[in-house]
């Protein structure tokens, strides 16, 4: 079964599809027709409320074992990090496809992982080892560390759950707004690592005691902490700094007894480098890391819930060329990043060398308002990064997707500019190029014969 929804079931189900094993997805009202539901060999209903029906661990492990499933892979978001339901799995005989639910409760609890990666000696970033007892104690730690200092939830992610402060004010602000915001009254407090780059490696870990890295993927280029634009490898890591951030990768999964599929995440400044999280699940961007070094993730991730030893050693990973991928998302980046839910009225996938786009949207579909904005992820290979970038930016050229507002033109306006081409940027990259927004929205030239063709269709009554 496939506890999730979106490109990322048709992703699991394509995989599941290859290694012969047969697909349950699952389905709310405003997903009823939705290609995940058709591409899977079983479909079913799990209940019309449009996203809680998709967080009931309960109703979808009862569901599970009622249609003979042996195995639930949870995807990104909704479940997947989810201690509980990991558990409710494994206590009714399913395997939970991905780490067991001690790990998963370890690290999501931010200042717990903390504790535990630096008594593995993994560097973490300066800030407090336990959560907050209240904005006395936040001003005294921030003074000490010195400002700019990121407040956070514990059990936040996904650019959710922080804010950074510049100064005791904004600290103060935070400390009410941060906890209704995000749902969660436990806060703590670190350093904010300004103009950085935002590093993370993929690991594996079996059963058996095997783990390995599959190097790296800069998320640098995001906007309020979230992630737009993706690459593997690092442009500018060197080599002896990939080494090392491989070997405390693999620290960091032995410290927490960590199997299956995750992410590493470390801020990186000059040569400090920084534990910042490890994400116990399949990420949005594992495309990238497939790329270069054309290991199926997804399928690794199936193998070693099943008790298989991993596929391969450290030294048989290699990485080949670069790799970039594009969340093109429906929102409108002129108006500050609107969300733009409603119908496709075209789409055209780029192709081409190189070339690969996950998604689950297609003409006519409509983009429900009750998930994330998420359309498709457009993914190149290239032997160079100046290939890897200019067939990037010629892919977004040839898509074309219609009927709501997407990032698409901006991220050709990013992948244009001269210093991304010299791989010069970090996460603060786009807050300090707001001239990018300025991008041309001018229409190719059958878009205008579209639009003419319909207005003249409409007058006359057509």
């Amino acid at each position: 079964m496939i506890a999730n929804r979106g490109e990322i079931a048709v992703r699991i189900e394509r995989a599941c599809a290859e290694m012969g094993i047969r697909s349950v997805a699952i389905y709310t009202e405003p997903d009823r027709f939705a290609l995940h539901v058709k591409r899977a060999d079983e479909a079913y209903f799990v209940g019309d409320d449009p996203l809680a029906s998709y967080l009931d661990p309960r109703r979808l492990v009862d569901l599970a074992r009622e249609t003979g499933c042996e195995a639930i892979h949870p995807g990104y978001g909704f479940l997947a990090e989810n201690a509980e339901f990991a558990r409710i799995c494994t206590e009714a005989g399913i395997a939970f496809i991905g780490p067991d639910s001690e790990a998963i409760a370890a690290l999501g609890d931010k200042v717990a992982a903390r504790r535990v990666m630096h008594a593995a000696g993994i560097p973490i970033t300066p800030g407090g080892m336990a959560a907050l007892g209240g904005l006395d104690e936040s001003r005294a730690l921030a003074d000490g560390l010195g400002y700019p200092v990121m407040l956070k939830t514990l059990r936040g992610g996904g650019g959710r759950g922080l804010r950074r402060c510049d100064n005791a004010t904004q600290l103060a602000r935070a400390w009410e707004t941060l906890p209704e915001e995000s749902g969660e009254a436990e806060l703590y407090l670190e350093k904010c690592i300004a103009t950085a780059q935002h590093i993370e490696v993929q690991v594996l870990a079996d059963r058996h005691g095997g783990v390995i890295h599959l190097f790296e993927r800069d998320c640098s280029l995001q906007r309020r902490n979230r992630k737009l634009i993706e690459v593997a490898p690092s442009p500018w890591l060197t080599p002896e700094q990939r080494a090392y951030m491989g070997e405390l990768a693999i620290q960091a999964a032995a410290a927490v007894g960590f199997e299956n599929a995750g992410t590493v995440e470390f801020l990186v400044r000059g040569n400090e480098i920084y534990f910042m999280e490890m994400n116990p699940r399949i990420q949005v961007e594992h495309t990238v890391t497939e790329a270069v070094t054309g290991v199926d993730i997804v399928r690794e991730q199936i193998r070693i819930a099943a008790g298989h030893k991993l596929a391969f050693r450290q030294e048989d990973i290699r990485h080949h060329g670069y790799a970039i991928q594009c969340r093109i998302n429906a929102e409108d980046p002129k108006n500050d990043f609107l969300p733009s839910f409603g119908r496709v009225t075209r789409y055209y996938a780029p192709g081409g060398p190189g070339v690969r786009v996950d998604t689950a949207i297609h003409t006519g579909y409509r983009i429900p308002p009750h998930f994330d904005t998420l359309c498709l992820k457009l993914i190149v290979w290239g032997m160079t990064w100046e290939e890897t970038l200019n067939r990037a930016v010629r892919a977004l050229d040839d898509m074309r997707l219609q009927g709501v507002k997407t990032t698409a033109a901006y991220y050709e306006e990013i992948l244009r500019h001269p210093a991304l081409r010299e791989g010069r940027f970090d996460t603060g990259f786009l807050a300090t190029h707001p001239e990018l927004l300025d991008y041309s929205s001018k229409r190719h030239p059958e878009e205008v014969a579209l639009v003419i063709a319909a207005a003249i269709a409409a007058h006359a009554g057509l």
